[in-house]
């Protein structure tokens, strides 16, 4: 187009998207943005992923956001549009992720007057999104969708909410889309560094923590260089397992929900913990116990990208402003002393407690999950990408599952039900060369499963273990332990879900005893398009170390 054309303020907004590099974008069609879709037709550069709730578009581009660094983008309706959608805007502010969520918005002169479907989105999204605004002025298009792109990636990256007035977007304009603008990562000063190295050098019984927004490859790669020329114990944080190769010696498992005590004490007697990138939230601090509030008995040295983050909870005695990108590659050209460290005995005692811990354990009945996870072990490639929701299911690739490579591990942070299968649909259009398996539960299907019909439509080739037990597997382990053989609102009546998928046009095959598993995954692998595999387990078994039994006899003896 030349200077002098005209176009419409949406064809502006398709074309300021496609010039920061956006290749996907994902939404449910609203009248709204109609002027939008429109424009999109005329860049097909970018590819429309068109889902079947918004909450399950929104957990599509988070996923992508957090597959490749760059923001997710998703395009809602207004009101119900915008609520559906915005359980996946918490996942990205929790997570720490890119997240761009454009909303379509009544006309301007009908604002304020509580006209069809209008919400004050500024205050809905204040308290979850790093910027919500409503773009009212058309001429400022340009300069807000460019502030969004930054913000959404710079310091602790998150969620930035744009709603579009529909005549706003309609209007016409012979202005051109700008270039994308270029961050420049800061990294640790000269002071910080040697602070580190010295901390490091006089340390007896350190510990790393890695985790949070901001992360890449060379991230990742970097951490593992410096934790093997200082032989030091890494932990990761909350849902941050793919951080580091868990097959490397200084891996020592995740701080979360059910850590390895082993690892919780090394954490407590450390005399120097060092975070990069971690938040040091609720989960990953198990319960805020670990460190002592305001002033942690241990040397903390807090490295994150966000200041407003160092000193939230705990006062380090070493606080620095860094990403963790630039922040991992000057930490491994640290040069480590000579000789062997004195927590070299220590780390290789964490790392063989947490080989053990991992060990998927023998369960009863007809279908065992521990042999199951076994197998993945052995068959899943080293950069599978494995997906999941949130429910008590997720104990099993959460612990079980050795996550090799960075970015194949993809789980809500914020513990949201239904991000499995979106994720795991968003991460196979990304990567079709690789392996992508997503976990659900009967539970937590529910709340995105339709989404098995987008995954049908973009013929992606997702496997979906979705474990069956007939409740609410989380809520009714905490039941049985406070309120024991006292069961409310947690039992759930299913459909087949096997035959469900078949109804959308997947494969879908029903699992009862653990010797159908094997065959039944091997030729999952083999299909073409989306595979769900209904695994029964008994309801006796509520996680791999809990049982209805024995919470109900742990009650009683609490009681006697």
């Amino acid at each position: 187009m030349t200077a002098t054309t005209k176009r419409t303020r949406a064809r502006l907004l398709v074309e300021q998207l496609r010039a920061n590099g956006v290749d996907r974008v994902f939404c449910v069609p609203g009248e709204s943005f109609l002027a939008v879709l429109d424009a999109m037709l005329e860049v097909p550069e970018i590819q429309v992923v068109t889902c079947r709730q918004e909450g399950g578009a929104v957990m599509m581009a988070e996923a992508y956001g957090k597959l490749t660094g760059r923001p997710g983008v998703a395009f809602v309706t207004r009101g119900p549009g915008a609520t559906n959608g915005s359980a996946g805007v918490h996942i990205a502010h929790q997570d720490s992720t890119p997240l761009i969520l454009f909303i379509g918005h009544v006309e301007r002169a009908a604002m304020e007057r509580g006209a069809f479907q209008e919400i004050d989105y500024r205050s809905m999204f204040a308290s979850f999104s790093k910027f919500a605004t409503v773009l009212e002025n058309g001429a400022r298009l340009t300069e807000i969708v460019q502030r969004s792109f930054a913000l959404a990636t710079s310091g602790r990256p998150g969620p930035v909410v744009i709603a579009l007035p529909e005549d706003m977007l309609i209007e016409e304009t012979e202005e051109e889309a700008a270039p994308a603008p270029q961050l420049c990562a800061s990294g640790l000063t000269s002071d910080a560094l040697a602070a580190v190295a010295r901390a490091l050098a006089e340390a007896r019984a350190p510990v790393v923590v890695v985790g949070g927004g901001g992360w890449s490859l060379d991230a990742a790669q970097a951490v593992a260089r410096f934790a093997a020329a200082w032989n030091l114990p890494v932990a990761a944080s909350f849902r941050c397992q793919d951080y580091m190769d868990n097959g490397h010696p200084n891996y020592v498992g995740n701080l979360g929900l059910g850590p390895n005590p082993a690892l919780l004490e090394a954490v407590r007697s450390a005399d120097v913990v060092l975070a990069v990138g971690a938040r040091l939230g609720e989960l990953t601090s198990n319960g805020y116990t670990l460190l002592d509030i305001p002033a942690p008995r241990q040397r903390l040295i807090h490295i994150h990208a966000d200041p407003d983050e160092i000193g939230r909870v705990y006062q380090p005695a070493l606080g620095a402003v860094a990403s963790s990108a630039s922040a991992c590659g000057q930490l491994a050209a640290l040069p480590a002393p000579a000789g062997e460290r004195p927590w070299a005995a220590a780390t290789a005692a964490l790392r063989a407690s947490y080989l053990a811990w991992t060990d998927p354990p023998r369960l009863q009945g007809d279908l065992d999950l521990g042999a199951v996870m076994r197998l993945l072990r052995e068959r899943l490639p080293a950069d599978a990408i494995v997906a999941n929701g949130a429910g008590n299911f997720a104990i099993w690739p959460n612990r079980y599952h050795r996550y090799r490579s960075y970015r194949t591990m993809l789980a809500p942070m914020s513990g949201s039900m239904g991000y499995g299968v979106p994720a795991a649909i968003s991460a196979k259009l990304q990567h079709p060369d690789r392996t992508v398996v997503a976990f659900t539960g009967d539970g937590d299907a529910l709340m995105t499963g339709q989404e098995l019909a987008t995954a049908v439509m973009m013929n992606t080739h997702v496997v979906i273990i979705l474990i069956n037990n007939g409740m609410y597997g989380t809520i009714r382990m905490h039941q049985e332990r406070d309120y024991p053989g006292r069961v409310s609102a947690t039992g759930l009546v299913n459909p087949d879900f096997a035959q469900l998928a078949r109804s959308f046009g997947a494969s879908g095959t029903r699992i009862e005893r653990t010797d159908q598993f094997a065959p039944a995954f091997d030729a999952a692998l083999a299909a073409t398009g989306p595979v769900l595999l209904e695994l029964m387990l008994d309801p006796e078994v509520l996680s791999p170390t809990a049982t209805v039994t024995s919470l109900r006899a742990a009650a009683a003896g609490r009681t006697a």
